[in-house]
């Protein structure tokens, strides 16, 4: 019998030698335990394995079957008539063990029929090896599916092709994603075994030797990956991570995640040229002999041959360190690509660049950036051949350097490569688009090296521009874009901006340069559009550029003329008559507004302490996220004004939110009580990490007192429990800016003693203990009532 619980100890190749060992018994005992039948036209029976052939494809084929994998058999047989028999005698102890068995029986010419109309089955049956039986057979098969793959390649391979764009398409670039599939992901296992398919089909080279290392480390990840599991898993999920790293001998799961980035970039790269390949060989394939190909000059030393960018008859790559920076930008100008030999070339032969560089290659270099998408291949090109790091040595450090905020679509290196593309659409709104480029590429490179990545950017920067020729005040400002790229986006996001002292504060930043305000715009764009829609939404964009008109018009000595307001009232649709409460004259009133990223909700009533807590949780009682809020109060009638965003796709209803409104401030509507059952009925996770909660006292002015700033995992009805509480202890919110990043949430709010004095140390702990308690969604309010 087979040991099954010991087979996922072993490795590939003992675990593949035993399994092999005992089917090749389990053949033998199957054809002797079969009436031989009698040999068509009376010839005499057929007897032991004579005929019949067991053939591993799959993993098993290729040897590298991982744990609890599947068994891809194929029962060979030449036309012996009990064969029927001897597949179910062979086919049932399988399944007995509990092995995930794949089989299926066939004549060679039956297998190769299948194999030449069916992309995945002639894939596996490249393959085929022999197990137990007629190795004579099983030799017949390879060698016919061979010839078939061969044959019919200008048709497999663009059904190959499409089934691997369409996995991409739905599971993502293996190199960037924080829990890859990696077998199925693009760069993952599936690409190796395509890659050798493409060889087989004598159309490109076998596989490199750093594309066989990168397949074979996958590999290792994936057996270390279902030990781990105990289960057939391809997908590397963050729990297994650190564990696997420890296994494979790495320091932990950021360098797991990293090394398995750079294995994928890799197949995923030789894979994309593996493809052009493909696809030029089957266009002239049929025209029968190659046509001379024009060659089209395109910058000094550089030309173009066919679809792909060359270097010149006469060009001098040893003695020429300009003509890498040259050949790129002419590549990405022309919306083309390197060829693979002339990447090579300029790798082996090409000089160090001069320091400073010349001014030509600057110009080149920024050529490159300024050609937005189509630079993007262009610099994985230069990536891949170690080229990028020859030219910025300290791009080494970001290389496929993972970041773990959901947000992040991509590495860091790829992030900075997608920012400088998103900013060659924006290079006409500044002064110095050159710097706003090189701004772009290199606004995260801090990310690299321990600290806060802009602090610690901010030198690295400033050496790499002064490398690069750049003058000393252009330096500076490289460098004060990379301190302060987050500057706007953080403080429209988290201060209001309404508020003189916020503009101020960032006019004083920026010694009130309004060159660099512009470009510090266009960086947080293009850092934002580079990120993810998540993280640059319509709203973000229009507070940012809201925030920018303010500080430009406090730095010119002028007002803003009619100024459209970030947050402001919507005129009421709905009335509710007056809340049944003391001192309440005036009706509630409720008016909505369709506005980018959302709709605007305008909420009118009665003031009271608390009210801007009592709207934020009928808000979150009809499943509205809120984005931004803000409430004014006049004549003791309080205007709150809320940027929301349905999370279930259901634009609010003005007249439900004004009953709610009303009946809250009544008492008759228990809004808390409400919110823990629609909490407990999602089950929402409160394993997140400590909230963390700052003052900002010395940057507010009027009537607030301080600011106080919330990060904490977001939740339904987080707002209304941090307002509720910031009321229990007394304080008034003048006004509130929210932000959802992923799971989590940035609230920051204005807050006031209602006798006008400083919140004094002990009232500051008792809020801070209050937000502690309302982010972990206990201890804000007994059942269901409002703050009194």
């Amino acid at each position: 019998m087979l040991d099954t619980e010991a087979l996922p100890g072993l490795g590939r190749v003992e675990r593949g030698a035993a399994l092999e060992a005992w089917l090749g018994r389990l053949l033998d005992d199957a054809v002797a335990g079969t009436p031989p039948a009698r040999a068509a036209r009376g010839g005499p029976p057929r007897t032991g394995t004579d005929g019949v052939a067991l053939v591993a494809v799959g993993s098993l084929g290729r040897r590298e079957l991982p744990p609890y994998g599947d068994l891809d058999l194929v029962l060979v047989h030449d036309g012996r008539p009990e064969i029927a028999a001897v597949a179910d005698a062979l086919w049932y102890p399988v399944w007995d063990t509990g092995l995930r068995l794949d089989h299926s029986v066939r004549s060679v010419a039956e297998a190769v029929a299948v194999a030449s109309t069916d992309a995945k089955a002639g894939l596996g049956l490249l393959d085929a090896r022999l197990v137990a039986g007629d190795a004579e057979l099983a030799a017949r098969l390879r060698a016919a599916t061979l010839a078939s793959w061969r044959q019919h390649a200008s048709r497999l391979l663009p059904q190959l092709r499409d089934l691997r764009r369409e996995r991409a398409a739905r599971l993502g670039e293996l190199a960037f994603l924080l829990e890859p599939d990696l077998k199925e992901a693009y760069g993952g296992l599936r690409e190796g075994q395509v890659l050798r398919a493409a060889a087989a089909a004598q159309l490109v080279d076998e596989p490199a030797a750093e594309v066989e290392r990168a397949y074979a480390f996958l590999l290792d990840v994936r057996d270390e990956l279902r030990r781990r599991s105990g289960r057939a898993t391809d997908v590397l999920v963050r729990q297994e991570q650190r564990p696997i790293a420890v296994a494979l001998g790495l320091a932990d799961e950021d360098v797991l995640l990293r090394e398995v980035s750079l294995a994928g970039r890799r197949l995923a790269f030789v894979a994309d040229e593996t493809w052009r390949r493909v696809e030029a060989a089957l266009v002239r394939r049929p025209r029968g002999r190659y046509r001379r190909i024009r060659r089209e000059p395109l910058a000094e030393g550089v030309v173009r041959q066919g679809d792909e960018v060359v270097l010149a008859r006469d060009a001098r790559p040893a003695a020429d360190p300009g003509l890498l920076l040259r050949a790129a930008a002419a590549a990405a100008r022309a919306d083309l690509l390197l060829s693979p030999y002339t990447l090579k070339v300029l790798a082996v032969h090409g000089p160090p660049m001069p320091e400073p560089w010349p001014p030509e290659a600057r110009w080149s270099f920024l050529r490159v950036l300024a050609s937005g998408r189509s630079a993007v291949p262009v610099l994985e090109q230069l990536d891949q051949e170690g080229l990028l790091s020859r030219l910025l040595p300290e791009w080494d450090r970001v290389r496929s350097l993972p970041q773990r905020h959901p947000w992040h679509r991509y590495t860091v290196d790829r992030h900075l490569i997608e920012a400088a593309a998103a900013a060659s659409e924006l290079t006409r709104d500044v002064d110095r688009p050159d710097l706003l480029l090189v701004a772009a590429l290199l606004h995260d490179i801090g990310k690299g090296w321990p600290g806060d990545h802009s602090v610690v950017g901010e030198p690295i920067a400033a050496a790499i521009g002064t490398r690069m020729g750049f003058s000393e005040p252009d330096v500076a400002v490289l460098g004060t874009l990379v301190r302060h790229h987050l500057l706007l986006p953080a403080t429209a996001t988290r201060r209001d901006i309404d508020d003189p002292a916020t503009v101020e504060r960032v006019a004083a930043t920026i010694d009130g340069d309004a060159s660099v305000l512009h470009l510090l715009h266009a960086l947080a764009q293009a850092d934002g559009a580079a990120t993810s829609a998540s993280a640059w939404s319509p709203w973000k964009a229009h507070l940012v550029a809201a925030l920018v008109a303010r500080v430009q018009a406090e730095m010119g000595g002028t007002q803003l003329s009619e100024p459209q307001p970030v947050l402001h009232p919507t005129r009421p649709q709905v009335t509710a008559p007056a809340p049944d409460i003391p001192g309440a004259t005036r009706s509630v009133t409720v008016g909505i507004e369709d506005v980018a990223d959302g709709q605007q909700v305008t909420i009118g009533a009665p003031d009271r302490p608390g009210l801007l807590s009592t709207c934020a949780g009928v808000l979150a009682l009809n499943q509205l996220d809120v984005r931004a809020a803000k409430l004014t109060v006049v004549d003791g009638y309080g205007t709150g004004v809320f940027a929301v965003r349905p999370r279930f796709g259901r634009a609010p209803v003005p007249e439900i939110l004004a009953d709610a409104v009303r009946a809250a401030l009544e008492g008759t509507l228990s809004l808390a009580e409400r919110l823990r059952q629609r909490e407990a009925d999602y089950h929402q996770d409160t394993r997140s990490a400590p909230p963390r909660i700052s003052w900002h006292n010395h940057e507010v002015s009027g009537r607030a007192t301080g600011i106080v700033e919330v990060r904490a995992g977001d939740r339904a009805g987080l707002l209304y429990r941090l307002t509720a509480a910031i009321a229990g202890e007394g304080l008034d919110v003048t006004s509130a800016l929210i932000e959802t990043l992923g799971g989590d949430a940035v609230d920051c709010f204005y807050v006031a003693n209602p006798s006008g004095s400083p919140v004094d140390p002990d009232q500051r702990a008792r809020v801070d203990a209050a937000l502690v308690a309302a982010t972990r969604g206990a201890g804000v309010l007994t059942a269901g009532d409002t703050p009194p």
